[in-house]
């Protein structure tokens, strides 16, 4: 990536609807060339795909929780990874280093339906126990980091 794409993947993360007219306009090149940069940023998977940016709250998802799961030492951990994928509630999921396999951050209406899930990943074949973290709330999520300049 050099200056002008990592001004495009900026400017396309503060505003994901952009046209190629305004990108063009802002690095100072064609419609056509700024086209064919992205189409090459989105084929080399730096830019993965375009989203809304949506208020969980406003959708009755109210309740933000991380949940560390801890797996049995005779667990498969690619089938629990894709038995997790298959839980609609989990927004994200994090392999991690440390006690817990998996760190989850789930969204759902309210604390009956946090123990509901929670009762749906303790059913998961090789899933030993959750920790919870309930989120009282957000200061900043999704927050947008700087992209390294090249060395």
């Amino acid at each position: 990536m050099d200056a002008v794409d990592r001004t495009l993947v900026e400017a396309l993360r503060a505003n994901g609807r952009a046209t190629y007219a305004e990108l063009a306009r802002l690095v100072g090149l064609s419609g056509p060339s700024v086209t064919d940069r992205i189409n090459r940023l989105e084929q080399a998977g730096v830019i993965t795909g375009y989203r809304a940016a949506v208020d969980p709250s406003t959708l009755g998802l109210g309740v933000t929780a991380l949940i560390g799961v801890l797996l049995s030492d005779a667990a498969d951990l690619d089938d629990v990874a894709r038995r997790l994928k298959d839980v609609p509630e989990i927004e994200d999921c994090w392999f991690v280093a440390g006690e817990e396999s998996f760190v989850l951050k789930v969204r759902v209406g309210d604390p009956v339906g946090l123990e509901k899930i929670i009762g749906k990943l303790g059913r998961i074949r090789g899933v030993a126990r959750t920790r919870t973290t309930i989120a009282l709330s957000t200061k900043w999520e999704a927050r947008q980091i700087p992209i390294p300049a090249e060395d």
